[in-house]
């Protein structure tokens, strides 16, 4: 029989566990992310969606998810929430009627614009930890893993 190698559980830590540093690592940047994005009660998902929207004009809902890795539900949750706060518009697909558009509203790409300074100082502060070098590094790997 077999025997298939398991590796040894008991120095098994949490604390060491690649999931469980991501977590925390993502915790700490969702973190700092909401406190430099300041009133605007936007998620870090919302903002996503919000930054891709600028820079694509106009999207179907699909499209829109899948640029921003959010699933169905996320992504339609994301769009009623923005839609309601007047930041997004949905209209019909002007080559598929089928197919509905989203993009800014106004005020939804005023905001962004407002927003964008704080955003980039969010990214740089989560990184001041690292030296340059290793922000580059990490940005890479954390590619890799993606």
């Amino acid at each position: 029989m077999d025997q298939i190698a398991h590796p040894p559980t008991d120095d098994y830590l949490l604390t060491g566990q690649v999931h469980y540093r991501l977590r925390r690592a993502h915790q700490r940047a969702s973190s700092i992310f909401m406190d430099m994005i300041g009133d605007s009660q936007l998620t870090p998902t919302q903002w996503g969606a919000l930054v891709t929207l600028r820079t694509e004009r106009s999207l179907s809902q699909n499209q829109l998810g899948r640029l921003t890795f959010m699933d169905p539900a996320t992504t339609q949750g994301v769009i009623l929430r923005l839609v309601e706060r007047n930041l997004v518009e949905r209209q019909p697909d002007p080559q598929d009627r089928r197919r509905t558009s989203v993009s800014l509203t106004r005020a939804g790409q005023s905001l962004v614009s407002t927003l964008l300074e704080n955003a980039t100082r969010a990214h740089h502060r989560t990184l001041d930890p690292l030296t340059p070098e290793e922000q580059a590094t990490f940005l890479l790997l954390l590619s890799r893993l993606m």
